[in-house]
């Protein structure tokens, strides 16, 4: 009889354990899939070249459409909605907030050192280029987890 009631015990054990590394590896997956979404959405954003002001041969970024198109990359690939709220049937659940989009534009000297202390990041950037953070929330599979939610920042320079 105690076999069978430690055996019961021990299965209720492991099975948590495997909700636990499920839950882990699916949130390292998320971050990552978080990361490499802004990180293309910036990386866009910082090719919107100005063609007037290239036209007289500075190099700068159209602040509008890099907006634009940083906003629509990181919905693409995070299968979000125009506010920025995951698609019906997708695996995130919360909305994606972007705390913050900077562009560092040809009235700077360069290098030029980007410091937020508030957020601990600091980039130094050697051309016109541009700054985002956004805030993602993992939506646990298993409760064995804490609630998750990371600021995942990133840069981008324009490229000539």
């Amino acid at each position: 009889m105690y076999k069978l009631l430690f055996m019961a015990l021990m299965s209720v054990v492991f099975m948590s354990m495997y909700a636990l590394q499920t839950d882990e590896e699916l949130a390292m997956h998320t971050l990552f899939h978080g990361k490499h979404a802004l990180n293309r959405a910036v990386h866009a954003a910082a090719q919107q070249s100005d063609q007037d002001k290239l036209a007289e041969g500075i190099y700068a970024i159209d602040e509008s459409k890099a907006k634009s198109v940083a906003l629509q990359y990181l919905q693409a690939n995070l299968r979000l909605d125009a506010a920025n709220h995951p698609l019906p049937n997708t695996f995130l659940q919360d909305e994606v907030v972007v705390e913050l989009f900077k562009i560092v534009n040809e009235g700077e000297v360069f290098p030029y050192t980007y410091t937020n202390s508030a957020y601990g990041y600091s980039v130094t950037l050697d051309r016109p280029g541009v700054i985002m953070f956004i805030r993602l929330a993992f939506p646990r599979t298993y409760t064995v987890l804490q609630p998750i939610t990371w600021r995942i920042k990133c840069s981008a320079e324009m490229v000539f």
